[in-house]
């Protein structure tokens, strides 16, 4: 497929709904980009699987990617970008950004003592506490895993008094470290903000990798001349799972119900098939 530099979308992708954090700050602050947008609900959670299988799936996701034409593409994914971004950046020949290293940025000129809640994939690879070392040997870091958090979002379980109760768990040990900072270290965490700042102290600062992301790519479009000046072609939503689900899930974050194409990703990189489109 082949478009004018104009009308090259930006691709970003998450495990489901996490990344609509970030294709919310796309519209905030480069409302003249088109977007793709995947989700690769059928794989979901990311933050259990081992490195290996993240980096097939984001090769299959970024193949595919390739073949739409994107002009960039965004890890709205601390799992994959803790575990495959490195990998993936030397492969292919498009700039391709993370969530980790805008977020740890951010996080330092907050604070020094830093909270990190993470899938245990992203705490288990200390992405967060190399990034954070690297830019202030003195910041202190704490990481949570929280394997609890993503099936809860992904269910639409946000008032739930269970989320509440598991929360107040996730975050306990960081408060009793006495954290100034914490650091969203995964895209689908914002969705949570209301039951997170109930708990924490009103002196925390929460730090959305999302936002730092999205001027880190804005940064770079400008600087390689690709930057998109005239209006956007309408958002492309595509998953791997269910269309209907992730529709009705992301409603309430897009103020509008997306209408959603399911595409088969091929684990070699042949055309994917579209299989099912719904609004």
């Amino acid at each position: 497929m082949t478009t004018n530099n104009g009308q090259q979308r930006i691709g970003i992708f998450d495990s489901g709904v996490g990344g609509l954090t970030v294709l919310r700050e796309l519209y905030r602050q480069l409302p003249n980009e088109s977007i793709l947008y995947f989700g690769d609900t059928a794989r979901l959670p990311y933050g259990s699987r081992t490195k290996q299988e993240i980096l097939q799936f984001v090769r299959e996701i970024l193949r595919w990617m390739v073949q739409q034409d994107i002009k960039m593409a965004i890890m709205a994914c601390n799992t994959s970008s803790a575990l495959a971004l490195e990998t993936v950046r030397s492969e292919f020949n498009l700039p391709i950004l993370g969530v980790i290293l805008p977020g740890a940025r951010a996080a330092v000129q907050h604070g020094q003592r830093i909270g990190v809640i993470a899938t245990p994939a992203t705490a288990a690879s200390n992405a967060y506490r190399r990034a954070i070392s690297e830019i202030d040997t003195t910041a202190q870091v704490w990481q949570v895993g929280c394997p609890e958090f993503v099936p809860l979002i992904e269910q639409n379980r946000l008032h739930d008094p269970y989320t509440t109760e598991v929360a107040r768990e996730y975050l306990t040990p960081l408060m009793q470290e006495g954290i100034d900072t914490l650091v969203y270290g995964c895209t689908h965490y914002p969705h949570l903000a209301p039951v997170l700042r109930a708990i924490l102290p009103s002196e925390v600062k929460l730090v959305d990798p999302a936002v730092h992301v999205v001027a880190a790519a804005a940064q770079e479009l400008d600087l390689l001349g690709l930057l998109n000046t005239q209006p956007p072609l309408p958002t492309r939503f595509c998953v791997s799972g269910c269309p209907q689900q992730f529709a009705q899930l992301s409603v309430q974050w897009l103020g509008c119900t997306p209408m959603v194409e399911k595409v088969y990703l091929p684990t070699s990189p042949h055309s994917p098939v579209l299989l099912e489109q719904v609004d």
